[in-house]
């Protein structure tokens, strides 16, 4: 078993006079995905900021492999002191770094280098301190919900980099399927402790529940146990009881280990409240036009969408998503076409600027308005606490600030907000950003059970499979498609995903708004570009061609020693295996010298 890179021992940790940790061991290798899981409030960020060296833990210790380089994603980067996002990134760098990695990953991320890190978008935030993170191609990485504000696009490619990336792999994140397609083992954190497989994400739940089911068939042993020794002690032979004192020893014992226990956190209890059924046909949209400036967000989209339908809205960053949505539901006016909404509609919402809120606003009061201990839910007062209870918030968390809540705990609370009024329309803007899984879980089926009608906003693929009916995805210059099933379906009727053009394909209609549309040939000028990553390889492709030719003539004077074989059978090995691989490096770095130098000769006679 390799030795590990990094490895906490007894860790313990006590917050507010109750124990966060107890006896907490972790240990990661080189080469591990780890996947971190617990629910919100359970310590998960905490934890990794202990791994991460930013926080001591009470008691326990921490020990790092001498010169394993550490890079941390943090829920909410600090920007303080930087003027642009390319600083910001370099600033990550170590020396002997390649200073070229900085700007490359953020041109990947769809980032200048100079945009002010002041004015950033929560996703623009994101990617930079993704970029900072990635740069110095460090031995650990520990991500802390990376997928958090980014578009389906760059999720995709973030999995793809990480999977190709030597760095372990330590990430806490809410996304299933990041989770299923990354971890190759599991850690638990679950009631201050942590439970770890060899195993990865996908076998989890299965595994936990199994785990579970066992806690309470010896919760039953240790109950029928009790009342058993409690009969003994009333009903036994009275000089028996006095000399056993041994056995009423036991049975204290006994009764102190069932009220220490602590069973697991139940289950939010995620109900909408629910108005009086809409028309059959909710919205219907006829050949509508939205443009900021001379861009078109929404290009001549119709729809239909009746009550129960469960429409599902993906795409990039920046692609109208948003726009989209608030046509649809009334709030902003298209520039041309038709919007019809049908009769009895009832509007909840749900915005993804959680932030919206005075951050000093007190839990209770952010629920209430202010205006006493009821909330109004479905139209009928009902006490606050019992409220905050069903979303599992504690009743000595009622006077909280909502700066000091967990970014779970906020996402509860606006779920809370938003199913509290009556809705036969729920519109939800990223609702699965920060719940953790067993909320998901409860949201889900929530959906699944609510009369009315649903649009949302996502990028969690899993979530869009299990909820959604039907997927709208854009496909350039303003043009959207209505594609029926979840994101998956979506991908295999389009032929491709989000970050590249659909394949042509005709339905019976023939309808650009309903069918994938047939999408131009990329212009000369698109296909003959040159990134920031071919460029640096093209100039620094030479100097490494050169080594390797001055390696390849060391080895081979070596092994043009015709005694070399019988003095030292290990080191004729070794110079053999050095000469193949040095061969092999070589022709791969001539070959894509040669590739990009006659890309640069067709740019520039283009």
């Amino acid at each position: 078993m390799a030795p590990p890179l990094i490895q906490l021992k007894d860790i313990a940790l006590t917050f507010g006079g109750a124990p966060l940790f107890d006896g907490v061991e972790l240990s990661v290798s080189a080469g591990d995905r780890l996947c971190l899981i617990g629910r919100n409030g359970s310590g998960k960020s905490t934890l990794l900021k202990i791994v991460a060296g930013l926080i001591e833990s009470d008691r326990g210790s921490r020990f790092v492999q001498p010169g394993a380089t550490i890079r941390y994603l943090p829920q909410e980067p600090d920007f303080d002191g930087y003027q642009t996002t390319l600083a910001y990134v370099e600033a990550g760098l170590a020396p002997g770094d390649e200073h070229y990695q900085a700007a490359y990953l953020l041109e990947q991320l769809g980032l200048h280098g100079d945009e002010d890190p002041a004015h950033l978008s929560g996703g623009e935030a994101r990617r930079a301190a993704l970029a900072r993170m990635l740069a110095p191609d460090p031995d650990i990485l520990l991500i802390d919900e990376p997928t958090n504000h980014l578009d389906l696009t760059t999720i995709e490619w973030l999995e793809s980099d990480l999977a190709q990336r030597k760095s372990a792999i330590v990430m806490i994140s809410h996304d299933r399927r990041f989770l299923a397609n990354l971890s190759r083992a599991t850690a638990w954190l679950d009631r201050g402790v942590i439970r770890q497989i060899d195993r990865g994400f996908s076998q989890f739940e299965s595994w936990r529940d199994d785990i579970l089911a066992e806690e309470e068939r010896d919760q039953h042993k240790l109950d029928r146990k009790i009342v058993a020794e409690e009969h003994w002690l009333r009903y036994g032979v009275s000089g028996r009881r006095k000399r056993n004192v041994k056995r009423l020893a036991g049975l204290h014992d006994l009764r102190a280990q069932r009220r220490d226990y602590r069973g697991p956190t139940g289950s939010a209890n995620l109900a909408a409240a629910e108005a009086d059924k809409s028309g059959k046909l909710v919205i219907e949209a006829k050949g509508i036009n939205k443009a900021w400036g001379d861009r078109p967000i929404v290009d001549n989209f119709s729809i239909r969408i009746n009550r129960g339908d469960r429409i599902g809205i993906v795409g990039p960053n920046g692609a109208g998503k948003t726009t989209l949505i608030s046509i649809l539901t009334g709030a902003v006016a298209p520039d041309s076409g038709s919007i019809r909404l049908g009769t009895n509609l009832e509007v909840a919402t749900l915005d993804q600027h959680r932030d919206s809120l005075d951050a000093k606003t007190s839990l209770a009061e952010a629920l209430t308005g202010g205006r006493g201990d009821q909330v109004m839910v479905g139209g009928k007062p009902r006490h606050v606490i019992g409220y905050m209870k069903d979303f599992l918030f504690k009743q000595e968390q009622a006077r909280t600030p909502l700066e000091a809540l967990s970014g779970g705990e906020r996402g509860r609370l606006m779920l809370a907000r938003a199913l509290a009024k009556p809705s036969n329309l729920l519109v939800l803007d990223e609702p699965t950003n920060d719940l953790d899984l067993e909320t998901l879980d409860v949201l889900e089926e929530m959906l699944g059970d609510y009369d009315g009608t649903v649009i949302l906003i996502s990028h969690d693929r899993d979530f869009l499979d299990r909820v959604v009916t039907s997927v709208i995805a854009p496909e350039g210059d303003g043009r959207w498609t209505e594609y029926a099933g979840g994101y998956s379906d979506m991908l295999a009727q389009r032929g491709a995903d989000l970050s590249r053009a659909p394949k042509a394909a005709a339905t019976e209609s023939g309808s650009a708004s309903s069918s994938p549309a047939s999408v131009p040939a990329a212009t000369p000028a698109a296909k003959r570009k040159m990134s920031f990553n071919d460029k640096h390889a093209l100039e620094t492709l030479p100097k490494t061609i050169a080594k390797l030719e001055a390696e390849i003539a060391k080895l081979q004077a070596e092994l043009d020693d015709p005694q070399l074989y019988a003095k030292d059978r290990a080191k004729f090995d070794k110079a053999s295996a050095a000469m193949a691989k040095a061969h092999e490096a070589l022709h791969d770095a001539e070959q894509r010298w040669l590739e990009l130098e006659m890309l640069r000769e067709e740019i520039e006679s283009a």
